[in-house]
């Protein structure tokens, strides 16, 4: 029997600081509780599915007749980043840490670097994305250097000059950075930021590639693949992995685009997984602490999912989540540990109360219970018998 499930993650769709929260120096954060103060902020269709209902999420209005199960997640791996959120998603704990580099990258790194490259790597310390390309964006299209910068993540960022560095020698360059980092400089991503325009007025393009570290363990990815299951891969979500698991992937790029391709796929008949990544509340309105374009980009995806629910079938499943938080009205602009919201939703299943999980491996567990792939993890599935509704 074929059967299909839809893991939506809202990238920093955080509900709350989680209780190690201080530890990251986040305690109080709450990026749900900020977005909803935003103008113009409307989410009536995860509403009824029950967020409101959510421990902690009280402020936005309970459902009476929640449609969907609702609860929350701790995250059990030491981090507050994209990898390290979406591969416990996929059943994989990390236990240390991610390396971060609030120094920037030791001169062995860079020297490598450079010397591999054959550019100048340029700035090499935290910074500001956009503001990174205001200072150093002229030098860098001038003479084709590398802007190379970090962030409170466990990435190695570079920006280049579309016109002083095309595209696909941007991506060689990170696939050199890849290779170097490993072992004791183990970043978790290279992250490739094109950028184009004329000072003061440089904008970044909508080519971002990231490079992740493989994963050391297999995900309930690699599970459904050898299985004989497709893995849909949508946005982000094959850099993310390495590719490891993915059958099939679009790399599409922002919300729009990859809930369009969501749709394409929703219209498909599969029989897997279709796992999609929704980066904009991250990269474009959390850690540029844009309230009002975060709580606008929420309501555009409650609008797809008015569209969406009632395309369902018997047979489908589907899980909203988030990675981690990314608070837009706290302190900084680094993400956030928070606890991440689930609402799991099919004509199949009937909604209950799921209260607060000890582990995001919970979505791995729950998904492989549905498509009847076993696979071990920490998780324990999110409905109980066999996904019909009593």
């Amino acid at each position: 029997m074929k059967r299909r499930a839809f893991l939506i993650v809202i990238d920093s769709c955080g509900s709350g600081h989680a209780p190690d929260a201080a530890a990251f120096g986040d305690k109080g954060a709450n990026t749900l509780r900020s977005a909803s103060r935003g103008k113009d902020f409307r989410i009536p269709t995860m509403k009824r599915m029950g967020l409101g209902n959510v421990e902690g999420l009280s402020f936005l209005g309970k459902s009476r007749s929640p449609v969907a199960s609702y609860g929350r997640m701790r995250e059990a791996s030491n981090g507050k980043d994209t990898t390290t959120g979406h591969w416990e998603l996929a059943g994989l704990v990390s236990r240390e840490p991610p390396l971060t580099f609030p120094d920037g990258f030791p001169a062995e790194v860079i020297s490598a670097f450079e010397r591999e490259t054959g550019r100048k790597a340029l700035v090499n310390k935290p910074y500001s994305g956009t503001e990174i390309i205001r200072d150093y964006g002229e030098e860098a299209r001038r003479d084709g250097s590398l802007i190379v910068y970090t962030s409170a993540d466990s990435v190695f960022q570079i920006a280049a000059h579309v016109d002083a560095v095309p595209l696909e020698e941007l991506y060689r360059c990170c696939r050199i950075a890849r290779e170097i980092l490993v072992g004791r400089f183990a970043v978790d991503r290279v992250i490739a930021r094109p950028f184009a325009g004329r000072a003061p007025n440089f904008y970044r393009t909508p080519d971002r590639k990231d490079f992740s570290l493989v994963p050391p363990r297999p995900t309930l990815l690699d599970a459904l693949k050898e299985a004989g299951k497709d893995v849909i891969g949508v946005g982000k979500i094959s850099d993310i992995f390495a590719g490891r698991g993915i059958t099939e992937s679009d790399p599409a790029h922002g919300n729009p685009d990859c809930l369009a391709a969501a749709s394409r796929f929703l219209a498909r008949d599969f029989d897997g997984l279709c796992f999609v990544n929704l980066v904009d509340t991250d990269s474009v309105y959390g850690h540029r602490r844009d309230i009002d374009g975060y709580a606008a980009a929420l309501g555009a995806i409650d609008a797809w999912l008015a569209e969406t629910l009632p395309l369902l079938g018997e047979e489908d499943l589907l899980i909203i989540t988030a990675d981690h938080g990314c608070d837009p009205g706290f302190r900084g602009t680094d993400h956030t540990r928070e606890t991440v919201p689930v609402l799991l939703y099919s004509r199949s299943l009937p909604p209950v109360p799921l209260g607060t999980r000890e582990c995001f491996c919970d979505v791995a567990a729950t998904v492989s219970k549905w498509l009847g792939v076993p696979f071990r993890s920490r998780g324990k599935a999110l409905f109980s018998g066999k996904g019909v509704r009593r």
